[in-house]
């Protein structure tokens, strides 16, 4: 195994921990993972819910949000309809919630069974049939083309909420889109779960209820620059910047009417903070004759903010973290807009205890889905477990009681092993109302019954997993051997299919190669997963085969398709000249070291670090740190079948260390012994026994001392 240290330039490492205030240990982790720039170190550093951007950045939106306020109107029929997988189960939930809270009791659906992926034309009739009128996607949608125009048809308005990516350069023909996997979608991040499209979807009909919605907006502050005057101005739509202007104003030089403010404030609510000393500024700028009509805010925020109260914005703008994470300079007017959309958002209840399981939903879905912990990811993760770890919501409450989760700090790691398998595992069995039900009932009875029985379908779903398992690997190892070890195709009856994708993950994993899992239904269709390993992309193999396919759809490093089976062999050989024909990155088994470390850094505190950089996985693996020479004082032989690990007590000096090392029991006596010197790449955990956290090493590779 060979060791990376990836550079990290002293100049950078100096100005991050500068400019934000950081030991050189936690600069120089951030610099080696590409955080350089202060937007990527905000969402490194920061979990306020006011840093997650604005779901009216999505340029169909407004479109989604007045459908929707319409349907509450008019006491419509709705009907959301998701996707059986852990974030459309997440979705859907979370979006029947945002609608019960406007007065709509929305009906669901997922494909139950053999029910292909996606909107249906059996969906639609039925619900057509009971007089529905309006249908909502979640975590699916963007593929269903021709199901949405039937849909129209039929009267049925469809609103898409979405992330997968787009066949070709048309969306379907829904009212509207939000998906920012989209080429216009006007949001600045692509890569939110399903279930955190619908979540902003949910954020901006309860800021639709808030009294602001689609009303034009401008803040205004004036402030003395030596002998003249800044009239600074901006424009804000559901509490969106804009645009925005200042005037440098000598004062008798030129009147109101004459400045670029008159039409840039007309007809907008203009607010300021506080109003006499903005009156008496204008007046010394333009003139006691000149008339701005303003509302000062400044007690409404002091009310719902105290502690802004009796600040000036020169204090404000001091106080702000805004200037730090910004490139641009930040003055009283951003320190103002801040402080108004924080205001504004309370006051439209855009927090609260329905936030905190909204966001539980949201994290779960994210971590589920393999979404990169990146940029909001990781705000909305960060705050998800905070609240899950406060007071799990209902139906999440019961499935941590039963996964021996209460009284532990979950973290990414834990959803991802223990919660999020689990929900999915209904999905994988064709039976994903039975999460849906448990998430949503509100008798905890029958809460705790779904609980149960999503439980048992996860054992049924383990068990036909390891029986697959022994029967599509000899198969999968000659199509390995075949292709050069470049790929593996692999169709068969005996796959079922709800766990066609775990299959094809497996198979990925093992074999290091991209790999597709495919089984053939009794109605003559073949289905199939796609999973990436060496930096390929999926999507071209995909578009490469489009012409055998009923449909297809996913990320750049998962998807899926339907298809005739009798094209399969078609398929194998398309996919194989194609898959022949593509670059691979080399593997090489590496292990990539955040720092390497001083004995002396091995101390406690060093937890620290870590929590601070959670949550963990796609796009964030956890920390790996390195240090040399260090003395082995005890190793045993755990494990109660093979006995295959070793439990290692590591001295650095002033602090011991318990260590696990995996799968390595080989290692010792042949390696090394006690007493011997090793340097080491490891990872700091956290062991629950009885109730009780303790800190512990696993090690990742370690090798003789030189």
């Amino acid at each position: 195994m060979r060791w990376k240290k990836r550079d990290a330039a002293p100049s950078i490492v100096r100005e991050l921990a500068e400019r934000f205030g950081l030991d050189l240990l936690t600069a120089a982790v951030l610099a080696r993972r590409g955080v350089q720039t202060p937007e990527d170190a905000l969402f490194f550093l920061e979990d306020d819910a006011r840093f997650l951007r604005n779901p009216f950045l999505f340029s169909s939106m407004e479109d989604a949000v007045d459908r929707i306020l319409l349907a509450a109107d008019e006491e419509e029929k709705v009907l959301v309809f998701g996707d059986r997988d852990a974030d459309g189960v997440s979705a859907t939930t979370l979006m029947v919630e945002a609608l019960a809270a406007l007065g709509i009791a929305a009906r669901y659906r997922l494909p139950t069974d053999d029910e292909k992926y996606g909107l249906s034309r059996a969906a639609i009739d039925e619900f057509a049939a009971d007089y529905g009128s309006l249908i909502i996607t979640v975590d699916c949608g963007i593929s269903n083309h021709a199901e949405i125009a039937y849909a129209r048809e039929k009267g049925v308005d469809v609103i898409v909420v979405d992330h997968h990516v787009l066949q070709g350069d048309v969306p379907p023909p829904a009212l509207a889109v939000v998906n920012p996997k989209l080429a216009d979608s006007g949001y600045p991040f692509r890569d939110l779960s399903g279930c955190g499209v619908a979540y902003k979807l949910a954020w901006a009909l309860r800021f639709a209820k808030g009294g602001l919605y689609k009303q034009q907006i401008a803040l205004l502050n004036v402030r003395p620059v030596k002998d003249a005057y800044v009239i600074e101005a901006l424009r804000l739509s559901n509490l969106v910047e804009t645009a925005r202007i200042a005037e440098t104003i000598v004062p008798g030089m030129v009147e109101l009417e004459r400045t670029r403010l008159v039409p840039f404030l007309k007809d907008r609510q203009i607010f300021v903070w506080d109003g006499e000393i903005q009156k008496r500024l204008l007046a010394k700028a333009l003139g006691k004759a000149a008339e701005v009509n303003f509302y000062d805010v400044r007690p409404d925020v002091g009310r719902v903010i105290p502690q802004a109260a009796g600040a000036s914005l020169v204090r404000l703008a001091e106080m702000s973290k805004i200037g730090k994470y910004s490139d641009k300079a930040s003055g009283e007017l951003d320190a103002f807009a801040s402080l108004f959309t924080s205001f504004a958002l309370r006051k439209a209840g855009c927090n609260g205890e329905a936030e905190g399981d909204a966001l539980q939903l949201v994290a779960l879905s994210t971590v589920a889905d393999l979404m990169p912990l990146r940029d909001e990811n990781r705000v909305l993760v960060r705050q998800g477990l905070a609240a899950l770890n406060r007071k799990p919501r209902k139906g999440l409450a019961e499935l941590v009681a039963r996964q021996n989760l209460v009284g532990k700090r979950i973290s990414s790691t834990d959803a991802a092993w223990q919660l999020t398998p689990v929900i999915n595992a209904a999905g994988r069995m064709g039976k994903p109302d039975v999460a849906v039900k448990m998430l949503l009932a509100d008798d905890p009875a029958e809460r705790a019954a779904q609980a149960d029985a999503l439980l048992e379908l996860n054992v049924e779903r383990r068990r036909m997993g390891a029986e697959c398992w022994d029967a599509v690997y000899p198969a999968a190892r000659e199509s390995a051997e075949a292709s050069g070890g470049k790929f593996v195709i692999v169709g068969r009856p005996d796959i079922f299919r709800g766990i066609t994708g775990i299959v094809a993950s497996r198979l990925a994993d093992t074999f290091k190669a991209p790999a597709v899992a495919a089984t053939f239904m009794a109605d003559g269709s073949a289905v199939a997963s796609v999973r990436s390993a060496r930096g390929f992309n999926v999507k071209g193999l995909l578009e490469y085969c489009q012409a055998l396919f009923y449909d297809y759809g996913g990320h750049d490093a998962a998807a899926g398709f339907s298809m005739s089976a009798d094209k399969w062999p078609e398929f194998e050989r398309l996919a194989s000249e194609y898959l022949s024909a593509v670059d691979l990155e080399v593997v090489e088994e590496t292990v990539d070291i955040d720092a390497e470390l001083p004995h002396e850094y091995l101390a406690p505190s060093l937890a620290d670090l870590v929590d601070r950089l959670e949550p963990y996985g796609e796009g964030n693996a956890p920390l790996v740190f390195s240090s040399r020479s260090v003395t082995v004082l005890q190793a045993d032989i755990v494990g109660k079948q093979e006995k295959s690990h070793l439990k290692l007590l590591l001295d650095f000096g002033a602090h011991r260390w318990p260590a696990l090392w995996w799968n390595s029991a080989d290692r010792y006596g042949k390696d090394f012994r006690e007493g011997d010197r090793l340097d080491v790449a490891f990872k700091l955990t956290k062991n629950y026994w009885n109730g009780q956290e303790s800190p512990q090493l696993v090690i990742i590779d370690a090798r003789k001392a030189e």
